[in-house]
């Protein structure tokens, strides 16, 4: 069978000979065949080792071990253990059997049912044959009482309330003579001390001295060629010896002294030239490192450990920087002493003993020494392989970070990094260095030329080019003018035109992803402001007559537009982009540049200073408010700002059956619909509170009735973060979300209102209480809802804006943009002029169609996508209304966008708008 399966030539024809051999067996099995019993069983374990099934001839496993005879039950447990485990339940049959042939009187039978046991004993059969097996123990043969003691390890292991039967038995083997006895008894006390606390104590009280003395005779014992190993006499009782000395003085200073003297002979005498004195040597230090205190010892143990760091071996290597890993916890000075076989271990060719040195160096790294440490580490990152530069990047930035002495010295060495493995440096560690560089304003000047002269030799690193492009929009001025100038730091020219080179260079590199991208975009912006000839040309005209000829400054004129056109002809070009967020900054930077050279200087003032220990809260998750921003899920925008999803969605959601009914602050929740903040600050600006009228007025506009009543609890806004929740961001807030505070002018005890657009009711009214949409110190605005008989699905907005300042507003335009189901229709505005103090106002007539009249409702999830925005425009330029209710700033981006409508797209945009 044998020959007939090595001669196939392809699988199918090995099966074809194993089906027909598994059938020839099937049918001598049948045939009750006892003379060939023995070789079937063979064969199908010959076939089991191929991997076909063969439980079909597990019976016959039990028949060959009810023989008498001794070759036949050799088979059979052979088969018994490789056919079947402890999990079948055929084995149950085989116990009776095993019982009765662990009290055979020929000793080779008896060895025969050991070993059968001692592989494949249940817990069952354990509890069944334990007084057999013990009884053995102290068998005449030393073969039995080996195979004894090891099924006895078996036996514990499966049942641990059995161990005390064998504590006494296993003592008395320790003064065995013969090893293999002598090695199996150590391995039976080991086992015993780990799973029985009583046992433990029992040995240590009893078996330290004598297993003292037998260590020393070992070691001390002459040439004995039975056991000698590579000069060594039976090193594998060595190595068991030594694991039972270490659990017996673990956390026992009296066993563990008793032990000290035997333990520094054989760290001493035990040649470390052969592998199996180093196996001696690792267990031996193993052992010197768990026992308790003894410094001398240590320090020898780790002296070997810094030997083996020598070895050509790379498996002794990688155990010794594994020791050293745990003996650094207990002797850090000793360890320090290895520190430079430690860092050429960083340099092995092997990549999991590179791994593991350079675990070790980042452990060994302190105060004291992280300069040359962080130093042979860099300069090892310019010739280190390019799997293994992730990981010694991630622990050279880590290392810097963590031990630095001062900022300069640790913005040198992660520029040092940016340079070499710039690519390998993840987010979070960038982003803290940007960090540490806004809060050292001393360093602004020096860190940028630093950047620039990196950036001349590395423009292949990404993270370098970003970090680069962000100080250079900061600090461009102080790159141009040699601000700042070190003592330690070479004098370099750079002039505008040059700094704007790198911005070129950066954002049209064809490795550049879209955040360089943006960030160059917003540095050139920040550019056109930072520098004098872009920003502050008219001064030039202020002293012309003073000190500059006339044909001088239509030169300098020339030149200071070159300069801000070349900046807009860089921007220009991605106004086509393909990538949205390109396009938007493309069009709205180039707009700033071009009409709005009043405020850019106050768009792109130099970032706030960041503060470094809520950043570093923040990143490690220990901060409130970091771990408060994850509670909620939270909904992705378009402009990728994500903002938690609030309750207010269920509330509108009428399909769910556990819908939370409307608040019943009218103000809350038209602050929800308009897209507004809901924090204290916010309510305060109210000019009162709102009644539950209000919010039925504003619930029927979106054409929502809700039959359950109102809630009491405020409504969470959908559309901005807690307050509490938000990082510190620069002064351009201010063109974020609007914040508008509403006040019902009708009593909070009046009739309830009917549904104005649903026509759900049976008789709706036709005029229905106005309210005050918006109010501050400069301007009120009301809605009065009405309706036209026969045509329910339509409401009629009056719209009245009263200026209350003394300054008038011209070019008056009204925008807005409700949900998809509606419908908006602006008709034209009585004026385009808005006296002051009261003295007039503009009136405005829009029309709200609900294209959802009459359905059943479905829950308008829409609240999640769209935003109500009001825009007032002021002297031919946008203006959005901030929270607090004052004028804010033109926004560029309106000027792009038709007067009628304004797309959703835009008003999330406005919503977001960032420089910087």
């Amino acid at each position: 069978m044998i020959r007939a399966i090595r001669a196939c030539k392809t699988a199918s024809e090995e099966r074809a000979v194993v089906r027909k051999e598994c059938a020839a067996i099937r049918a001598s099995i049948n045939e009750n065949d006892q003379d060939y019993r023995h070789r079937n069983l063979a064969k199908l374990m010959f076939i089991h080792m191929l991997g076909y099934p063969t439980h079909f001839g597990q019976m016959e496993c039990l028949k060959l071990i009810a023989s008498p005879g001794f070759p036949e039950k050799r088979i059979g447990y052979l088969g018994l253990m490789l056919l079947l485990d402890e999990r079948q339940e055929v084995l149950m049959l085989v116990t009776n059997s095993l019982k009765q042939d662990l009290n055979h009187t020929n000793q080779y039978i008896v060895g025969l049912a050991l070993c059968a046991l001692g592989n494949i004993c249940s817990a069952e059969m354990a509890r069944d044959l334990a007084p057999e097996v013990e009884r053995l123990l102290h068998f005449r043969d030393p073969n039995i009482r080996k195979k004894a003691a090891l099924c006895s390890i078996r036996i514990i292991k499966k049942v641990p309330d059995l161990a005390e039967n064998f504590v006494v038995p296993a003592i008395s083997l320790l003064r065995e003579k013969h090893h293999g006895v002598l090695i199996t008894a150590v391995q039976l006390c080991t086992d015993l001390c780990k799973i029985s606390t009583e046992a433990l104590e029992h040995i240590r009280k009893r078996c330290t001295d004598g297993l003292v003395r037998t260590l020393r005779d070992l070691a001390n014992s002459p040439y004995s060629p039975e056991y000698d190993i590579a000069g060594i006499t039976d090193p594998f009782l060595h190595i068991r010896l030594l694991k039972l000395l270490r659990v017996l003085g673990e956390g026992d200073a009296g066993a563990s002294d008793s032990m000290n003297d035997i333990l520094a002979q054989v760290a001493t005498k035990t040649e470390s030239n052969k592998v199996a004195g180093n196996a001696i040597l690792y267990e031996c230090v193993q052992t010197i490192m768990s026992v308790e205190d003894n410094g001398g010892l240590r320090v020898l143990a780790i002296n070997i450990l810094g030997r083996f760091l020598s070895n050509r071996d790379n498996n002794i290597r990688y155990v010794a920087l594994n020791m050293l890993m745990k003996a650094v916890t207990v002797d850090a000075q000793a360890v320090q002493r290895h520190r430079a076989t430690i860092l050429e271990c960083v340099k092995d060719s092997d990549a999991s003993i590179q791994k593991r040195a350079l675990e070790l160096v980042y452990v060994l790294v302190n105060e004291t020494n992280v300069k040359p440490l962080a130093k042979e580490l860099i300069d090892y990152l310019k010739v280190s392989d390019h799997d293994f530069r992730g990981d010694l990047t991630a622990k050279i930035c880590s290392i810097v970070a963590k031990f630095s002495p001062e900022k300069i010295w640790y913005i040198d060495q992660m520029l040092k990094v940016l340079s070499e493995a710039g690519n390998f440096v993840k987010d979070e560690v960038w982003h803290a260095l940007i960090v540490v560089i806004s809060n050292a304003s001393e360093l602004h000047g020096y860190t940028v030329r630093a950047l620039y002269r990196a950036f001349q030799t590395s423009t292949e690193q990404e993270i370098l080019v970003r970090v680069t492009v962000w100080c250079i929009g900061e600090f461009g001025d102080m790159l141009v003018n040699n601000v700042g100038m070190l003592d330690i730091e070479d004098p370099i020219t750079v002039t505008e035109s040059d700094a704007v080179d790198v911005l070129e260079i950066a954002i049209k590199r064809h490795a550049s992803d879209l955040t360089t991208k943006v960030m160059a975009l917003v540095a050139l912006l920040k550019l056109s402001s930072r520098f004098p000839s872009c920003s502050e040309y008219d001064l030039f005209f202020k002293f012309f007559d003073s000190f500059i000829t006339f044909k001088m400054n239509l030169f300098l004129l020339f030149w200071l537009f070159s300069l801000e056109r070349r900046i807009r002809e860089i921007i220009v070009p991605f106004k086509g982009n393909f990538v949205l967020e390109l396009q938007q900054r493309s069009i709205e930077f180039n707009s700033i540049i071009a009409k709005h050279q009043n405020i850019r200087s106050m768009l792109v003032e130099r970032m706030p200073v960041l503060d470094e220990a809520t950043f570093v809260g923040r990143r490690d998750g220990s901060l409130p408010g970091a771990a408060s921003t994850t509670l909620a899920p939270s909904v992705s925008l378009p402009n990728g700002v994500a903002k938690p999803v609030a309750p207010l969605i269920d509330l509108l959601d009428l399909s769910s059956d556990d819908a939370p009914a409307p608040s019943s602050s009218g103000g809350d929740l038209l602050h929800d619909l308009l897209g507004v903040d809901l924090s204290p600050a916010s309510k305060q600006s109210g000019a009162g509170q709102t009644s539950n009228s209000a919010a039925d007025v504003l619930l029927d506009l979106l054409s929502i009735g809700s039959p359950s009543a109102p809630s009491t609890s405020s409504t969470v806004d959908i559309l901005s973060s807690s307050a509490s929740n938000k990082a510190p961001v620069s002064p351009l807030n201010d063109l974020s979300p609007l914040s508008l505070s509403s006040r019902a002018t009708s009593n909070a005890g009046a009739a309830p209102m009917l549904d104005a657009l649903d026509g759900f009711s049976p008789s709706p009214p036709t005029v229905h209480p106005s309210i005050t949409a918006f109010e501050s110190s400069h301007l009120r605005l009301t809605f009065d809802f009405s309706k036209q008989p026969g045509n329910p699905q339509t409401t009629i907005i009056h719209a009245t804006f009263m200026n209350l300042s003394f300054d008038t507003y011209t070019d008056f335009v009204f925008q807005a943009a409700v949900p998809k189901f509606l419908q908006l229709q602006l008709d034209p505005a009585s004026s385009n002029t808005l006296p002051a103090a009261g003295n007039g106002s503009i009136m405005q007539i829009l029309k709200a169609t609900n294209s959802q009249h009459g359905k059943a409702s479905r829950g308008p999830k829409l609240i999640e996508t769209t935003t109500l925005n009001k825009i007032l425009s002021v002297k031919g330029t946008d203006v959005p209304l901030l929270p607090n209710g004052q004028l804010g700033e033109p926004c560029p981006l309106m000027t792009s966008c038709p007067k009628d409508t304004l797309s959703h797209s835009h008003t999330e945009s406005l919503h977001t708008i960032r420089f910087g």
